[in-house]
Order: structure tokens, then sequence, then C-alpha cells
């Protein structure tokens, strides 16, 4: 069987998308059985970022930025060049063109649920426009995939509610959860983090700052605990920036941002934080809390979302437009150690559940069904 898979937001350009790409390929590569050969579409910038493994994987340079005419018009012929069975396009841009048997991935409906133009750098005009492309895209994926792989069965339940074509369809194949060593303890590391110029206790946040994710929650929880850092790690970008100004607006010191950070960076960083706060209005996953969880960091997350599905007991959840409750959460973190210890505990073994092999696994299931 000939395999492609969109790998264009493959590696670190791609964020939490660029990691499920590669984690994806890296699993594939040894699970795939003897047949079937893989060609791995990538960009320019992340070429030779990735680097094949297995001789049934080939790299094929398709440097068509994602959402663009070249996306929609010069990718498909690209596919059919080479004569593939079926393609796995990670995310909901399928090419409208592109009439071949293929597998989307759909991590969420975030844009459908909390449409706004505090979403994008462009005018209201623009972005209303590229909403309409979205819908339209997204909509004639959902119709023409032979299978819709999701991350959630909350996120399952949502894309068969908007779109009652998919019943039937999707497949759910949670994300994984590996970043570093999480087993040798959770002090291990607090050296580095203090050698960076961030000073403890402090509460973490890792991921980007879209609107969604509800940081501003951040500056009221920032008064409440004049003497808590809350570090926030993310690339910086125009959302990050944005948040920053208002931050430096609202007077408050203690919102660190710390920017981009490597995963043994990371690591670090959550090893040596009292817990990790995460406020998000809407989540397909959630990734980044179960990755403190693996570090035996406790966990206080948003009650929205997929969030308690993938959490399960193994966190504390506060309402994400009411401050208070985070706060409160907060300050049980702060002074119960018997608390910590049991979330710590618990947020172990949950994080241990989530294995990328096993989400290569149903995906290789799908692409054969």
């Amino acid at each position: 069987m000939r395999i492609g898979i969109d790998a264009r937001f493959y590696g670190s350009v791609g964020k939490g998308l660029g990691r499920y790409t590669e984690k994806l390929i890296e699993h594939l590569e040894t699970i795939a059985p003897p047949g079937d050969e893989f060609f791995i579409f990538l960009r320019k910038e992340n070429f030779d970022e990735y680097v094949p493994k297995s001789e049934s994987f080939r790299k094929v340079l398709a440097d068509h930025p994602w959402y663009g005419w070249g996306e929609q018009i010069l990718f498909p012929f690209l596919l059919r060049r080479y004569r593939l069975d079926l393609v796995h396009f990670p995310h909901f841009n399928v090419p409208l063109l592109y009439r071949r048997p293929f597998v989307v991935t759909i991590h969420d409906l975030i844009l459908l649920r909390y449409p706004t133009v505090r979403n994008t750098t462009r005018t209201p005009l623009l972005y209303r426009l590229k909403f309409l492309a979205y819908r339209l895209t997204i909509a004639s994926a959902v119709r023409r995939a032979r299978a819709i792989i999701t991350v959630s069965h909350f996120t399952e339940k949502d894309i068969v509610r908007e779109y009652p074509s998919a019943e039937g369809k999707v497949l759910v194949a949670y994300e994984g959860c590996e970043i570093g060593d999480g087993s040798s303890g959770r002090q291990e590391g607090a050296a580095e983090v203090a050698s960076r110029d961030i000073l403890s206790p402090y509460f973490l946040y890792v991921g980007n700052a879209y609107p969604h994710k509800n940081l501003e929650i951040f500056v009221a929880l920032a008064r409440r605990f004049p003497d808590i850092r809350f570090v926030l790690v993310g690339k910086e970008d125009f959302f990050y920036r944005r948040l920053a100004r208002a931050v430096t607006d609202s007077g408050v010191r203690n919102i660190v941002f710390a920017g981009y950070r490597t995963d043994p960076e990371l690591a670090s960083l959550y090893r040596g934080a009292v817990g990790y706060v995460f406020p998000s209005l809407y989540e397909g996953f959630g990734l980044p809390p179960l990755e403190a969880m693996r570090f035996g960091t406790p966990v206080i997350a948003s009650s929205r979302g997929s969030l308690p599905e993938v959490l399960d007991d193994a966190a504390l959840y506060a309402d994400p437009e009411n401050p208070d409750e985070f706060a409160d959460r907060i300050e049980a973190v702060l002074s119960d150690s018997e608390l910590r210890e049991t979330l710590s505990r618990k947020g172990r073994l949950q994080a241990a559940k989530f294995r990328w092999e096993d989400m290569a696994k149903a995906s290789l299931a799908a692409y054969h069904h």
C-alpha cells in the first residue's frame, strides 16, 4: 500500500500539531507492515528536521504554505504524481481538489465554537472570509474522508453533532504523553530552573496564548497571590505579545513570560513547579497538563471540553470563567501537602495511560480499514 502523510506541520514549526505529526511518523516507522510504502510530504523549513529511519519511508518536498492557494491548487497535483492509495492529512485542511482516498485527523472544532476576530491578526473582513473558507474546507473533508481520526470522545461527539454525515466514520485515538523522562522524581532539575532566574515557588502554564486559552485569568491570580510566580511558557508571537502588554498595563509583576523552551528545559520547569494551571475554555484533548502529570506536578484544570475525560480524577477542576474558583484550588495545593502527594501519584498513573505508539497503531488500522 502506498501511503502519503501530509507532514508540512512536522516538528517545531507546527507546535502541538507538529508534535502530533512527528510522533505519528516516528512510531509508524516501527510498526508498519512489510509492503507498505510511506511518502512524507514536508516543507523546506522542516525538510531536514525529519530523517527517515526505515527504508519504507521517503521524504518529498511539498513547499506549499498552509491555508494558501498553493495548498489548494498545486499540492493535489503533487500528491497525485505519487499514485498514492491513501493520504493521511493530520489537520482539517484537506485540499478541495484532492479526490483520491484519504483519512483526516480533526483535533477540535475550536474555530466553530469560539469564532472571534481576536483569533487573528487580520482585518475583520479578511477574518470573516477566512472563517467561511474554514467552514467549507472542514465540511468537505468530513464528507469525503474514508475515516476521521480524532483525539477524544468529547471531540468525536462534537464532530458528529456538527456534521451528522460523520457518524460511523470517526475513530478516537488519544494522543500520547512522552516528554523527557518523568520517572526520576519531581525535585530533580530544580537547580536548572533557578539558574534561569525563575524563582520558586511558581505555578506553570505551557502552551500558546490564543484567546480560548483564557490566559488573562493569570492577572487576577497574580493579584491574589503576590508572593507566587506564574510562569507562562510558549513561543513569542502576536498573541503572547498582546498578553504581555495587558500584563504590563495591569501593574502585576509576578507573571513571568519564559518564551520557548526545549524538552529538557520543560522537564526541569515541570519538576520545579508547585503546580500546573490550565484555564482553557475549550480543548479537543489537552496535552500539556498530561505532560505535567508525567512529572508528578499537581494539575489544576478547566472543567470544560475534553479535560475531565482526559485527566479523569487526577486533577482539580475549576470553572475557567471564575478566577475565584481557580484561586481556591491554588490555595488548596499550596496549603495541603497530602493533597499535593495524592495529585502527584494519580497524575503519574493517568499520564502513563497515553502512548503515542497506541495512536500510531490506531491510525495504521484506519489506513487499512
